[in-house]
């Protein structure tokens, strides 16, 4: 980025642009730099999703300006002989398209990453939208667009341009809504490769190879981590990028589950102190309580009483790749005890206590044994195996996919209601 900015003031320059002009981007750039240094500085770890999100946003609105701006300077603004020239060496109708294809892609990513940050930050429910037909509309949203594109190379009007931009800004905002929040880290990273296309479509409108090149990798590299982490989930990497394409089921009923049973935390460490093998799985609660150096200290206390402990990771836990694995080596824990789903989902039935703290969705045994469930399809770690499951919440309310966790009534789990910090340190207390 540093590079670009340097490279669009030195083209500045090189065109030989007004004073007024280079004081305006030095002035977009102070305070650009001023609130991108502000929002990075204050956000908690817990917030960085949704900032991201938030950031692809700008991408995409830039994409929009910028195609635009094209079309006022060329086909809404362009005196007649520089159309007539244009059409005569045939390149306007391909300036058309960028412009077209741009405005497009930009306003999908725009309000896609603006519905993205409502539902990562719980400014918005993240429940799947499941409006009737809704494949119907993405389909036609897009048939419509290609049949636009069709009409605004013949005749470049500027009616036609309106048209694509509301069409695209209510299909970015209707794919993501489709997507509930059990997928929603696959969205993040859907974004980051839109917002790359955003930014190639600009770079042809401006001619500017950087741009083209850049938006290319981040797009690229986007779909292909997207793709990674659908794998990753089970999910269809077609269906997420569709907004939930294929998928018609609603989002799921609360079931009456039975009674759960409560814990203490006094109670906790008597089991801890006599366990021989004990597995946690953290999540984004832990995260949100700050918990994890409460947790590293537990680890040590248990390993120096010769208990086995080891961390199960989730590939989404903390909705964010790597987000546990990150908290945890910034609180010292470990690295070689840091386990991997994969690694570890077969080694619950021989446990003798499992600590879920903050975890929710991402141990829900609904998406094994209920195929109604939105989240069913998705590899869990198969906490339930345990011997003893202590899960830490601060209520019985469901999880960030608001789907209910039959987990929490199964006869050998118990809640430890509370800030997860706070438990932890009772039970370190306790020990």
């Amino acid at each position: 980025m540093a590079v670009a900015l340097v490279a669009t003031i030195a083209l500045a320059i090189d065109r030989n642009i007004e004073s007024l002009g280079l004081i305006l981007i030095g002035v977009a750039m102070v305070v650009g730099a001023a609130i991108g240094l502000w929002r990075a500085r204050v956000v908690e770890m817990t917030g960085m999703p949704e900032l991201i999100a938030l950031l692809h946003s700008f991408v995409g609105l830039a994409a929009v300006l910028v195609g635009w701006n094209g079309y006022l300077l060329v086909e809404g603004g362009g005196s007649p002989e520089e159309i007539a020239l244009l059409t005569a060496e045939g390149t306007l109708g391909i300036h058309s398209v960028e412009v077209f294809v741009g405005v497009f892609i930009g306003a999908v990513t725009f309000t896609g990453s603006i519905v993205a940050y409502g539902k990562l930050s719980g400014r918005m429910k993240s429940n799947p939208l499941v409006l009737p037909g809704k494949n119907v509309l993405n389909i036609s949203a897009l048939v419509v667009f290609l049949a636009l594109t069709g009409w605004f190379v013949i005749d470049p009007a500027l009616w036609l341009l309106i048209v694509v931009t509301i069409v695209a800004l209510a299909l970015g905002w209707h794919l993501v809504a489709s997507i509930g929040g059990g997928d929603m880290p696959v969205v993040v990273s859907m974004l980051n490769s839109y917002s790359g296309w955003a930014a190639a479509a600009a770079g042809f409108l401006l001619g500017n190879d950087l741009l083209i090149v850049t938006g290319a990798l981040v797009g690229s590299s986007g779909a292909y981590l997207s793709y990674i982490m659908c794998k990753a989930m089970n999910r269809s990497f077609i269906s997420v990028i569709a907004g939930g394409f294929g998928i018609e089921a609603g989002p799921g009923e609360d079931k009456d589950y039975g009674d759960h049973r409560e814990v203490t935390a006094a109670e906790t460490a008597e089991l801890l102190r006599n366990a021989q093998s004990v597995i946690i799985t953290p999540g984004y609660g832990m995260a949100v309580a700050q918990a994890q150096y409460g947790v590293a200290e537990l680890t040590r206390k248990l390993r120096e009483n010769g208990t086995t402990v080891r961390f199960g990771i989730h590939p989404v836990a903390g909705r964010l790749p790597g987000h546990m694995n990150v908290l945890l080596a910034e609180a010292k824990v470990p690295y070689d005890i840091v386990l991997e789903m994969d690694e570890i989902n077969d080694d619950f039935a021989d446990t003798d206590v499992v600590l879920v703290i903050g975890a929710n969705d991402t141990v829900n045994p609904a998406a094994e044994t209920d195929p109604g469930s939105p989240i069913a399809g998705m590899p869990v770690l198969r906490v339930w195996n345990g011997s003893d499951v202590i899960v830490f919440k601060r209520s019985m309310a469901s999880g960030y996919a608001g789907v209910q966790n039959p987990l929490f009534f199964n006869e050998n789990s118990a809640m430890l209601f509370g800030d997860a910090k706070d438990r932890v340190d009772d039970i370190i207390r306790a020990l």
